[in-house]
């Protein structure tokens, strides 16, 4: 019996999932499927793939199988485009249930991986859980639990991550409790206690434990909290959280020290569309690095390379204390879902609803920007407000959190239109928006009335204080003019920073006279002074493109930032990017500033809602120094 074969039933044995295919004898007798099936075990899906490739093509009796095993190793690869080509190639009437399961399955992984989460649940809504085996099982509890909590709905979520629990190996399960009690943190006690099932339910023991944890920390009474405790013992005495009172109880949420990091892996790409960002984050990280008294082993990976669960067991086995990046949404998605995170992580960007223990979520996010450009108006005593937004996917993501900030700050938004960013005249939406339209209908039906000539004046509606406009730079210049010139002159105008280029250019900018935007402090010198401020890296900074140079601030941070993140609940952080802190989703959020275009120049306003800048200074005290 040759090595993979030997490897084959090895692992099979100790994973005690099975290797079943669903193959006829005959081709569990193929010495290539038994050295596809080691390489996969081994982590090697790439030489895995080719030989299933190759088997689907000449044994056509099982093409079905093969290709559904192609499928499984691309997804582990991380290529879920092949993996979709495979998949499309089965005809799933011929699969048996076990197959049709992982068919199903595997669907549903690649749309998740594409962010499609209500496809996914879907697909892992026709799965009867029975028809996998052991490691097929923990997959679809994952994909469950992912795909409910993209879509907010983390009460579906946990229950998954319940069914999840049973099946992990014991030092998983710690690590599974904590996401289960991250995510029931994000309700509110109302909601808890509302929506509890009664006892002896896993998840209303989980429910009322939550309520009692974030109780205690608003009643400061540690008797009652105790006496309340005992009784949850009482009324769910096998509940699975009783093994995780030292974790949950503990007033610090993060175990780590930061402030010992021996050596950091930076997981980035070297190629694709997200390179070129990539290399100014980095190039910040290494400017940042470079001034710092502590100087921690650094490590790159290409995140591109391979699958990112095994790029992160490599950096791990390699010796790293804290894994920065990956940058794509879909790399963080498919690490948070596919790996128990054994060292911290600062991903750098932001998924929505994803929660996982020692996950830390950095990014230039447009929530924050939104949320203080929201607040910013409000201060100003404005109530009522229009918005005036691209129509694209990105445009229309930015309306929607300036709606939903503004609305629950008590503001009203009286209407939202969207708008060409490929064209000239913006006339249409304008008008749309001021309601010109009733203005002339009104005229037109006088003149019937009165069967005479009068004069009219359009005039927009009074019904409103505000406009907030989401627009880049180039396109402002050109939508603000025509704001103005359709009798929008007395309204002041808001917008997140993407109308700034991040330089100042007078004779381009001051078609924007008048309009408040906020921002990261780097960009204003201020705001953000020192060796590593933007007129210290001038040089650096004009090396990439003009819309990359707000990631140089990001890469400063990232580094900057490593040895707060224990603290940064209690202590922010004044950095590049703004007051840093981290809320309850482990999200790093910013408080920017805020400045006005004054003669074609952003001059700075005062700091939104009392600047926390007065209280930690923003004057850049180096780690050097």
């Amino acid at each position: 019996m040759n090595r993979h074969r030997l490897l084959y039933f090895y692992f099979c044995f100790l994973s005690l999932a099975g290797c079943s295919t669903g193959l006829t004898q005959h081709f569990l007798d193929n010495d290539k499927v038994f050295q596809a099936q080691a390489l996969m075990q081994e982590g090697e899906y790439k030489e895995a793939v080719e030989i299933f490739q190759l088997l689907a093509r000449s044994e056509l009796a099982q093409q079905n199988q093969f290709n559904l095993l192609a499928a499984e190793a691309f997804i582990k690869f991380g290529d879920n485009h092949s993996a979709q080509t495979h998949i499309a190639n089965i005809n799933p009437s011929l699969l048996s249930v076990e197959q049709r399961g992982q068919f199903n399955l595997f669907s549903a992984q690649i749309s998740l991986s594409n962010g499609e989460a209500e496809k996914a649940l879907n697909q892992l809504n026709i799965i009867p859980p029975y028809s996998l085996n052991h490691k097929d099982k923990i997959s679809f509890y994952q994909s469950l639990a992912f795909a409910n909590s993209l879509i907010g709905r983390l009460l579906q979520s946990t229950e998954a991550r319940i069914q999840l629990g049973p099946l992990l190996e014991i030092s998983e399960q710690q690590d599974n409790n904590h996401t289960i009690f991250n995510a029931l943190h994000l309700l509110s006690p109302q909601t808890l206690r509302l929506k509890q099932p009664p006892a002896p339910d896993v998840l209303g023991g989980w429910m009322a434990l939550t309520r009692l944890i974030k109780t205690r920390k608003s009643n400061h009474d540690e008797i009652e909290f105790q006496s309340n405790l005992h009784k949850w013992k009482r009324v769910f005495p096998q509940h699975p959280a009783h093994s995780y009172f030292a974790t949950i109880l503990s007033d610090k949420t993060v175990s780590h020290n930061f402030n010992q990091i021996s050596a950091i892996a930076l997981l980035l790409p070297d190629s694709g569309r997200y390179a070129q960002a990539a290399q100014v984050i980095k190039e910040g990280f290494k400017a940042a690095y470079q001034l710092s008294i502590k100087q921690p082993v650094l490590r790159f990976y290409n995140s591109e390379s391979s699958n990112i669960q095994n790029i992160y067991q490599q950096a791990v086995s390699e010796g790293a204390d804290l894994i920065v990046g990956p940058l794509s949404k879909d790399n963080i998605q498919n690490l948070a879902l596919n790996t128990v995170l054994k060292i911290p992580v600062l991903a750098l960007n932001h998924v929505p609803n994803l929660i996982q223990h020692n996950l830390f979520q950095f990014g230039l996010s447009p929530i924050d920007g939104t949320e203080q450009i929201s607040n910013t108006a409000r201060n100003d005593g404005h109530d009522k407000i229009l918005i005036l937004a691209s129509e694209n996917r990105q445009g229309q993501r930015i309306a929607n959190y300036l709606a939903d900030n503004w609305e629950q700050t008590g503001g009203e938004v009286l209407d939202s239109q969207g708008y060409n960013p490929k064209g000239n005249d913006f006339s249409d939406p304008i008008n749309e928006l001021l309601n010109l339209g009733e203005s002339k209908h009104r005229y037109q039906r006088i003149k019937r009335l009165l069967g005479t000539q009068i004069h009219f004046t359009e005039r927009r509606r009074q019904d409103v204080n505000a406009i907030f406009l989401a627009a880049p730079a180039k396109v402002a210049r050109s939508i603000y003019p025509q704001l103005l010139f359709y009798r929008a002159t007395l309204l002041p105008i808001y917008s997140p920073s993407q109308i700034y280029s991040g330089r100042p250019s007078r004779s381009k900018d001051i078609d924007l006279n008048s309009i408040t935007f906020c921002d990261i402090p780097w960009l204003f010198a201020d705001a953000y002074q020192g060796d590593l401020s933007l007129v210290s890296l001038d040089s650096l900074s004009r090396q990439f493109p003009q819309k990359y140079i707000r990631l140089l601030a990001l890469g400063i941070d990232s580094f900057n930032i490593i040895e707060h993140l224990d603290q940064l609940e209690s202590v922010p952080y004044a950095g590049a990017t703004g007051v840093l802190s981290v809320n309850s989703e482990n999200r790093i959020t910013r408080q920017l500033v805020c400045a006005k275009f004054i003669d074609g120049s952003p001059v700075l306003r005062s700091f939104v809602n009392k600047s926390p800048f007065d209280e930690y200074s923003i004057h850049l005290e180096n780690d050097a120094e």
